[in-house]
């Protein structure tokens, strides 16, 4: 019997009926069973154990930048929706309570503001990079609560222990419908973005190039597939489309331009470069 196939998601959960049927999908492919894991921390990502992974892609630079992880982009997700334009990007959802005073980004000065983790692109990195655009500081929101995932910072601004928080655009697609309800308790008041959604990365030393190559045909082709369709239609994802590092310079820039002007604090670079064990990620 062949090796498994280990594949690893880090992304939402409402993404993963989807990532665990793509999973099995590979594996059949390669002819390997696949071993599907839901990764808790980055931890997994440095270990540099998985053959494919849905990551997110401020971890996953990083990583491969640390020279930490033998890993390459192969593929990307494209979203369901005209604001996509048919292109491999997402928003970060600017979302405030349905009762809120708050209209626009700007009158955010000193609320109140929740964020997913520290290293997500679309809940945390993006925001500094958009108070950076904009001629704002570091110490624009009066008070920052890490909620542990975009799903849990949506619920603090409903229930109104929180002002604001940055939404990821598939995760709220993904929660309105699944909780109608709340469609009346937040509304959207901007958009941050757009930029490159999250990648699926294959590891470049422990697949074949022929292996990566057929993982990238799978993913090209399973819009057409009957049976991914109605998980795909769930989770918002219109096909998927190949791409490569170079998709990303975005997101490198962003992150490049909020580090340089000091907008993250010494806890977040000492945090990265113990789990990095690189002292270039601490700069």
């Amino acid at each position: 019997m062949r090796q498994p196939l280990r594949v690893a998601s880090h992304l939402a959960p409402g993404v993963l009926p989807l990532y665990a049927f793509l999973a099995d999908r590979l594996g059949e492919r390669l002819g390997r069973p696949a071993d599907f894991s839901v990764a808790t921390s980055y931890e997994q990502c440095a270990q540099d154990v998985d053959d494919v992974c849905f990551v997110c892609s401020v971890p996953y630079l990083l990583f491969a930048d640390a020279g930490r992880i033998e890993m390459e982009v192969v593929a990307a997700p494209v979203l369901t929706g005209e604001r996509y334009d048919g292109r491999p990007i997402y928003f970060s959802d600017v979302v405030v309570r349905a009762d809120s005073r708050f209209e626009r980004f700007a009158d955010l000065r000193g609320a109140t503001w929740a964020y997913n983790e520290p290293f997500s692109h679309s809940g945390y990195i993006i925001v500094w990079h958009h108070l950076l655009a904009i001629g704002e500081g570091p110490d624009f929101f009066g008070r920052l609560v890490e909620a542990g995932f975009h799903e849990e910072a949506l619920r603090m601004v409903a229930e109104g222990s929180v002002d604001a928080a940055a939404i990821d655009s598939q995760v709220l697609a993904i929660e309105l419908r699944d909780r109608p309800a709340l469609a009346d308790e937040v509304r959207v008041i901007g958009a941050i973005g757009p930029s490159t959604i999250q990648p699926i990365v294959v590891s470049s030393s422990r697949l074949s190039p022929a292996e990566r190559q057929s993982i990238v045909a799978e993913l090209v082709g399973m819009d057409e597939d009957s049976r991914a369709r109605p998980l795909m239609d769930a989770a918002f994802v219109e096909r998927f489309v190949a791409m490569d590092g170079s998709g990303y310079d975005d997101i490198r820039r962003m992150l490049g331009r909020v580090r340089s002007a000091g907008f993250i604090g010494r806890q977040w670079r000492a945090q990265w470069a113990a789990l990095t064990g690189s002292t270039n990620a601490a700069d």
